[in-house]
């Protein structure tokens, strides 16, 4: 619609300039390709294709001492599905892609020390490459998906912050069903390395959901724990000593392929300016992760073998019999 200066509607309105123009067109062509900059995914970003039906079987070498041992490759491994061997058509050393759950016991002192760490937290996350995925749980006597999985660290930040209410009932076990449960709902891939990390007291007194069962499905869905405890601690006659965690807390990690790491001692919970640090927790998990190996092949040829499936993975090397290998997964169920 033209213009015109108020107080001269009798006379001709005036038009832009062409150079005005010119400068128009020019803001809004640049506009526009700065959002189709933005709609356009990076031309040197890696696209991963991984087919459906991979059985990715998470393991670790170590040697007479118990040490990990490193840079293997693909053709050491031998892998067997109910005693035939299959050809390995995926592996990858150490967490190239990871689906990491945060499960955060949002009662009792936990809480406090959860929201310091966060930041701590989440560059756990930031150590695994770009392709991977965090979501963040909280749990008292319900567990609740505060974040769903994502790429976006601010957002995740975000779903470590606990409110402070009073203290409830606390279901780990319910909480940790759940936590396996969300990586089917999220429409994972087989190649991810499915990992949950909880930070709790250990302390259960409201689960309906029993500790075997809990790592049976996570066994069976391919998610390994990793347990942070930070006990409390009660007198008992002129010493403090940490309670007892809930039975099948411990085993949460030791059974599904993670690990257990305890954080905090009697001296800093009298301390009511003690600072803990998480940091150690976390590169060990870290360390943890790089030194696995994530070998796959293809269960489509055993579709029409419905039931569990054992698979085995050795060493195909005889010289490195000093060496063993520990699976982080023996099973699958075939789905069609």
């Amino acid at each position: 619609m033209p213009l015109t200066r108020p107080g001269n509607s009798g006379r001709r309105p005036r038009r832009f300039l062409p150079a005005a123009a010119a400068l128009l067109l020019q803001l809004l062509l640049s506009n526009f390709n700065c959002q189709a900059q933005d709609q356009t995914p990076p031309e040197d970003e890696e696209v991963v294709t991984v087919r459906t039906d991979l059985v990715v079987v998470p393991v670790f070498v170590t040697d007479k001492r118990g040490r990990r041992v490193r840079g293997l490759t693909q053709s050491d491994f031998l892998v067997s599905d109910d005693g035939r061997r299959v050809e390995t058509n995926y592996f990858a050393a150490g967490a190239e892609t990871v689906a990491l759950l945060f499960l955060l016991d949002a009662s009792g002192s936990t809480r406090e020390i959860i929201t310091q760490q966060q930041e701590t937290a989440l560059a756990l996350f930031s150590h695994f490459g770009a392709r991977s995925r965090v979501a963040v749980m909280q749990f008292r006597e319900r567990a609740e998906l505060t974040q769903e999985f994502t790429r976006d660290l601010r957002a995740a930040r975000k779903a470590f912050q606990i409110a402070s209410l009073p203290d409830r009932r606390t279901a780990i076990f319910d909480a940790a069903r759940e936590a396996v449960r969300a990586f089917g709902k999220s429409g994972s891939s087989a190649a991810e390395r499915r990992l949950v990390v909880l930070i709790s007291d250990g302390l259960d007194n409201a689960s309906a959901a029993a500790a075997a069962d809990v790592i049976a499905e996570a066994n069976a869905a391919g998610v390994s724990f990793y347990v942070i405890h930070l006990p409390l601690y009660a007198p008992s006659g002129e010493h403090l000593v940490a309670r007892k965690a809930s039975k099948g807390f411990r085993e949460l990690a030791e059974k599904t392929g993670g690990q257990f790491l305890i954080v905090g001692d009697a001296r800093s919970s009298l301390d009511p300016r003690a600072e803990h640090d998480l940091g150690p927790a976390f590169r060990a998990i870290a360390e943890d992760l790089e030194s696995q190996y994530l070998l796959g092949y293809s269960a489509g040829a055993f579709y029409a073998e419905p039931g569990t499936h054992r698979v085995e993975v050795q060493l195909d090397n005889p010289r490195r019999r000093e060496l063993r290998v520990r699976q982080l997964r023996s099973t699958y169920e075939p789905k069609r």
